[in-house]
């Protein structure tokens, strides 16, 4: 009995050397620099400033490059976040499938699905928008559709303060008027 006990240990032991295979070529060749330094799995964040709620910003997964020469966060995934002005008081919404955001540049770059709702609810939507924090401007050069409560403004080109009420659509293609003017 032991005799049957010990070969057939062995030979799954055989079993397991042999299909083993060296992986440490496969490790060598992962080059460190082009992997993330930090990665954020369903991350919240809360911004508070002198004790009032600005901003919650949503993701299911960030990633963090420092090991480049122009560190930048990753949101493969999309972002969602909602501005505030107070607790409950939300003053505006950004959402997009994709963002890219350079802390050197305070620059942020949306791709895919980019829709912006500003206070007066407006809504922009394209499908790359570039927001430029140091100067307070949003900008693209793809098309853009923008809703208000009584038009849809369509065009190409696009430039406004973040807040969406200095804005300036460069080539209109079409405006769209949703309420009837007459008494």
């Amino acid at each position: 009995m032991q005799n049957k006990l010990l070969t057939s240990f062995l030979i799954l032991i055989s079993f397991f050397v042999i299909s083993c295979e060296n992986k440490v070529d496969t490790i060598k060749n992962i080059d460190l620099l082009t992997l993330p330094s930090v990665t954020v799995k369903d991350d919240k964040t809360i911004y508070i400033d002198s004790g009032r709620l600005q901003l919650v910003m949503s993701t299911p997964i960030m990633e963090q490059y420092n090991n480049v020469d122009v560190p930048y966060y990753e949101f493969k995934s999309g972002i969602k976040a909602r501005f505030f002005k107070g607790e409950n008081d939300t003053v505006g919404s950004i959402s997009s499938k994709y963002a890219k955001y350079t802390n050197s540049k305070t620059l942020w770059e949306l791709k895919d699905s980019v829709v912006v709702i500003n206070e007066g609810k407006d809504k922009l939507e394209t499908e790359v928008l570039f927001w430029d924090q140091q100067k307070d401007i949003i900008y693209t050069d793809r098309f853009v559709k923008i809703t208000s409560e009584d038009q849809i403004v369509l065009g190409t080109g696009f430039e406004s303060n973040s807040n969406l009420t200095n804005r300036k659509i460069k080539k209109v293609k079409a405006t769209l008027y949703l309420k009837n003017n007459e008494n």
